[in-house]
């Protein structure tokens, strides 16, 4: 459950970062008002992601379906120019999302539930 709310959170970053271009310095209400909301549930669920999967793999992860989103959604919509090179780019960044999920695995802890190793509570 987590990899798809942290994909969500991907997809909701690529929306606010187009809001935030459109609100031309937050002068434009809607684009502002959904940047604020995208923005919001976007780091909503990269936290609540990032309980259960690494915070370097989540935070790669959520810039880069974000980053990848944002510029296919920009030459979709003629913001930006198309290219081959920017396709290929692109293509190898999504290789490298999908890498950094294929070789993650859960670190090995000492804790007693939060993640953190707490000397006072161990035996030795």
């Amino acid at each position: 459950m987590s990899w798809i709310v942290l994909i969500a959170s991907g997809v909701l970053e690529a929306v606010w970062a187009t809001a935030l271009g459109k609100s031309e310095g937050f002068s434009k209400l809607w684009p502002t008002i959904i940047f604020g909301g995208a923005l919001a549930l976007s780091m909503g669920g990269l936290a609540w992601a990032m309980r259960e999967i690494p915070i370097g793999t989540a935070y790669a992860v959520w810039v880069g379906i974000g980053a990848a989103l944002t510029v296919v959604w920009a030459m979709i919509s003629g913001d930006a120019s198309v290219s081959w090179l920017k396709i290929a780019l692109l293509l190898g960044l999504i290789g490298c999302i999908v890498g950094l999920k294929l070789v993650d695995t859960p670190p090995k802890t000492a804790a007693l539930g939060d993640g953190f190793y707490n000397e006072s509570t161990s035996t030795r």
